[in-house]
């Protein structure tokens, strides 16, 4: 027999309280069956229910109990029992002893006792005879505050192969073999001798030894690994969650679509690398062997937006557990402060200002595909001025040989250009945050997205700050990879204050 979920323990209670034994049931009735025995009653309809209910099973009752019928007096019997319930009174005595509606109690009872959650609010709801679930299960929020974890250490780490020019040491695509690391002088030789025949061995490691390439293949080798380790991490648990019922059917289609979005991000990683490989960048003398930039920042753009759907869905997940426990106090009136005027219009501010930090971090991607850190490693002039000259910015070698239609190359492929973008762009998202961060200070704001304004403040601070650092500073590795992963962090905090202002959905209960 099927667990009953507290819902259908609150609507029986209701159900026998108001309309069939007229009788006052103390709260927590559901949670003890002695109680229930102990009840007296008299009339005539307790003894209608004993007639309908001696002639039907415990699957009819567990039917009826489910069904909408529930809502008139004896209309979930008579359904049940296929049968007209007669009005001549008899004996009732059996009615909570009798085996069929004993079990049945003692079924929703235990189902009360199994959900953790009050009488008045669920997890589960029961529509046209089947059990469907509302909240998804606090472990998912875990599973998936976890899997952004592993994204964001992705991120760092693809950041870091980068910047020590390692992500074309592997000229092979070999999802399933290529997760074991050589292990012998031959294997390593034949991986060294594969990757002599590609050009950046010919213009960027030139002379490279066994040891040093060692170095730079195990770099994206680990990157590779943790992105097959992520994928196993996301997809068993996925299944598992599905198959077991704990998660919702909205849940079920943002996991599917996270998925197919992991899946993507997989094949632009390879499809990245091979636009490093074309044997072309090494017969064009002014060609550097690199990935894409088009590529590289579409690559990157899919981790972000893979970071920021388990991130909310995460979060969403432990909102929506601790509305069905009524671990949130006075939830009505915090969504009435949600749907005030003033704080409608601040988040919608800072919903833009999100989508504002995810074009300035996309646009760093742009600015490391094409090396623009090494251009004017100043700030904030850029030369004699605050913009570069205009053959700098604007030149004719960027249209390849069409300077009457391809001038508008140099937004995406002259460096200095792309620099100044940038630039431009991290300057204005800093002025925006503040001016948010100073308005935010005066709105009513809750407790948590006072903490998520003051935190998405200090890291936007923070970010400027390395931005500055590793220009002026020539691009060492460990300032770039911390303003990598401190862009991370900012947006996760843009979107941390964007979750705490959205208004609640409120059960019912």
């Amino acid at each position: 027999m099927s667990v009953f979920s507290v819902t259908a323990s609150a609507l029986l209670q209701r159900t026998v309280q108001r309309t069939v034994l007229g009788a006052k049931i103390p709260s927590g009735v559901s949670g003890s069956l002695s109680t229930l025995n102990s009840l007296r009653f008299s009339g005539n309809h307790a003894c209608q229910l004993n007639t309908a209910a001696r002639s039907i099973s415990d699957s009819k009752i567990l039917l009826a109990l489910r069904s909408p019928a529930l809502a008139g007096r004896y209309n979930f019997l008579r359904a049940a029992a296929g049968t007209a319930i007669p009005n001549k009174p008899i004996g009732c005595g059996w009615l909570f002893s009798a085996s069929p509606f004993k079990r049945l109690m003692t079924n929703v009872a235990a189902g009360s006792s199994a959900t953790a959650t009050t009488t008045t609010t669920t997890t589960t709801a029961t529509i046209s005879g089947s059990t469907r679930r509302t909240v998804d299960a606090p472990i998912v929020g875990y599973w998936t505050l976890f899997c952004a974890s592993m994204v964001f250490g992705i991120i760092v780490w693809g950041g870091l192969t980068r910047l020590t020019e390692s992500g074309l040491s592997i000229v092979e695509w070999a999802p399933i073999t290529g997760a074991k690391l050589p292990t012998s002088d031959e294997q390593w030789e034949s991986e060294f001798e594969k990757y002599k025949q590609f050009p950046e061995y010919h213009k960027v490691h030139i002379g490279i030894t066994l040891d040093d390439f060692k170095k730079i293949y195990f770099m994206e080798w680990f990157h590779r690994n943790i992105g097959r380790l992520f994928g196993i991490v996301y997809l068993v648990p996925a299944a598992y969650f599905v198959s077991k019922g704990m998660v919702t059917r909205s849940g079920i289609a943002k996991i599917g679509g996270l998925g197919l979005l992991l899946l993507g991000q997989g094949a632009m990683g390879w499809y990245m690398v091979a636009s490093g490989l074309e044997k072309e960048l090494g017969e064009r003398p002014d060609a550097v062997p690199r990935v894409s930039q088009y590529r590289l920042t579409s690559h990157l753009s899919l981790a972000y937006l893979l970071y920021a759907g388990l991130s909310l869905y995460g979060w969403n997940v432990f909102r929506a557990n601790r509305l069905a426990r009524n671990k949130v106090a006075n939830p009505e009136a915090l969504r009435a402060l949600m749907l005030k005027p003033n704080i409608v219009s601040f988040r919608r501010k800072i919903t833009a200002a999100t989508l504002l930090v995810g074009t300035t971090c996309l646009s760093g991607a742009m600015v490391a595909g094409l090396d623009a850190g090494l251009y004017y490693n100043e700030f904030p002039t850029m030369g004699q001025g605050l913009t570069p000259p205009l053959i700098d910015l604007w030149n004719t070698f960027y249209a390849r040989g069409k300077p009457d239609t391809d001038m508008w190359r140099n937004l995406t492929e002259n460096p200095v250009t792309v620099q100044l973008e940038h630039r431009i762009l991290a300057m204005t998202t800093f002025f925006i945050l503040s001016a948010l961060w100073w308005q935010g200070r005066r709105l009513p704001l809750p407790r948590a997205a006072r903490v998520m304004l003051h935190t998405m403040y200090g890291f936007a601070w923070l970010q400027v700050a390395l931005g500055i650092s590793t220009l002026v500073n020539f691009v060492p590795v460990a300032y770039a990879s911390a303003h990598q992963a401190n862009s991370v962090l900012l947006l996760a905090s843009a979107l941390g204050l964007y979750h705490t202002l959205r208004p609640l959905k409120l059960l019912p209960k």
